[in-house]
């Protein structure tokens, strides 16, 4: 018998109980893996909350983990090729991922870069594809100047790491507590609040090809609209509604057009991550059976970098 998590039901985190499970032997097309550690993203938790559709309970939480391989379908190979018995993969998207160990289709599962840990390979492609998929609906180019907010945030940590590689200048709005992570990744940061708008503006002269929105808030959204004309070269993760209402683009890993990119870019971010151009900070581990005190800590404060499960051994 293995461990995970499921939540019972739609709502708060008292939802969310850890089970006894037993995981099946890979059929083909399929892998096991047992869990090293488990990525976390508010992802796991917004769902639950937000969720209605009872056919879908219970839950399996948790989108990525990283791992090794126990055991392999047969006539399988895994997305980068091969994968034996002993590997260290990375695997993404999955669903289930708080747990020890896990049965999941080869095709959402990759070589592990050497670079990285297994708490950060864990956490990195959630975050990574998310962010991609941002500078890529906006068409953001080398030499562009575009506005993030919600910079310090593991989505904006991405971004900033990768507009920097593409070539782009990015100011990202942040609270001046978290504005030296918002250097360190390449970006200039600008204080959230009362003048926002005036302030970002003094901080680009140039104007603003391009606004990416990792937040969600009015203040946000309504700076975006005032220094973007292009609507089309707005996006926001966070605030659907208003992208309906004001007309702008919205994304989501649950829309097909966005699972499709983001499963398209898995490798290639892998890649700069294996090369030490994409890195993934932690500010925290748990064990596995702590889940929910971490989630508590995830949905409450401001980490400064990502958190992950790590399930005993």
């Amino acid at each position: 018998m293995q461990r995970r998590w499921i939540a019972t039901d739609f709502g708060d985190l008292d939802v969310f109980s850890e089970v006894e499970a037993v995981v099946p032997e890979p059929e083909h097309g399929e892998v096991t893996l047992e869990i090293r550690a488990a990525g976390m993203n508010p992802a796991d938790y917004k769902h639950v909350a937000s969720g209605s559709d009872r056919s879908q309970l219970p839950i399996a939480v948790g989108y990525e983990v990283a791992g090794i391989i126990t055991a392999v379908g047969p006539d399988t190979e895994i997305a980068s090729g091969g994968g034996r018995v002993g590997d260290e993969v990375i695997a993404f998207r999955v669903q289930g991922g708080y747990a020890s160990a896990l049965t999941v289709p080869a095709k959402d599962v990759f070589a592990k870069p050497e670079a990285l840990g297994f708490a950060e390979a864990a956490n990195l492609l959630l975050a990574a594809t998310t962010a991609s998929e941002m500078l890529h609906v906006t068409k953001v180019a080398p030499g562009d100047t575009i506005v993030l907010h919600g910079a310090s945030g593991a989505v904006g940590v991405s971004v900033l790491q990768q507009a920097k590689l593409m070539g782009a200048r990015v100011v990202g709005t942040a609270s001046e507590s978290s504005f030296e992570t918002v250097r360190r990744f390449g970006g200039h940061p600008v204080a959230y609040g009362e003048g926002l708008e005036g302030r970002l503006h003094d901080a680009a002269a140039e104007g603003f090809a391009a606004a990416l929105d990792a937040v969600g808030t009015d203040e946000a959204v309504d700076a975006s609209l005032a220094l973007v004309t292009d609507r089309a070269r707005i996006v926001t993760i966070a605030a659907l509604a208003r992208a309906t209402a004001d007309g702008f683009v919205a994304i989501g890993g649950s829309m097909p057009a966005s699972a499709a990119y983001r499963n398209s870019v898995r490798a290639h971010l892998i890649g700069l991550a294996a090369s030490g151009r994409l890195v993934v900070p932690i500010a925290r581990t748990y064990p596995l059976d702590d889940a929910r005190a971490a989630l508590e800590f995830l949905s409450s404060q401001h980490p400064g970098g990502k958190l992950a499960l790590i399930p005993e051994q």
